[in-house]
């Protein structure tokens, strides 16, 4: 009875000795890009390559969850690419998310359904396609725009 006692009192100054009595924050270390894939957007009209990017797919459901969230940087020919089971109505939001974004909607086939242009950081509202969509792109805000972007162009990637 004696021992456990005694082991009992020298563990709970062991585990008391051991907290630090300000509160330690927790940091974590940036969430780096991994380029999965090189895509390409071309407009329909012309056939011609808009931009080329680097590309990191997100296809597991952990992946999809999280997205970009807590990044705090991407360059303009970086992209994630979202990739769904099939098409469906799509709707993502920023929450956890700090850099703006512009979300293209697309098809089975890669042809842009919809997109949405500078998603607010931290903004919880719904973004939704404006129709079926199999995959969602996110590139920096304002490239859309930059880029000459239209319902009908095309996203493949390799």
């Amino acid at each position: 009875m004696r021992n456990s006692i005694f082991t009992i009192i020298i563990a709970t100054m062991a585990l008391t000795g051991c907290r630090d009595e300000k509160s330690a924050s927790l940091s974590t270390d940036e969430i780096s890009f991994t380029k999965e894939a090189t895509g390409y957007l071309i407009k329909k009209a012309t056939r011609d390559t808009i931009q080329t990017l680097e590309v990191e797919i997100a296809d597991t459901d952990y992946d999809i969850q999280t997205g970009l969230m807590y990044r705090t940087s991407m360059n303009n020919d970086q992209a994630m690419l979202f990739v769904f089971k099939e098409e469906q109505e799509l709707s993502f939001y920023m929450k956890n998310t700090q850099i703006a974004l512009d979300i293209i909607y697309l098809k089975a086939d890669g042809t842009i359904v919809s997109f949405v242009e500078n998603a607010k950081p931290m903004d919880e509202t719904l973004l939704p396609s404006a129709g079926p969509a199999q995959y969602a792109l996110e590139i920096k805000a304002g490239l859309a725009e930059k880029w000459g972007l239209d319902v009908g162009d095309v996203f493949v990637w390799e």
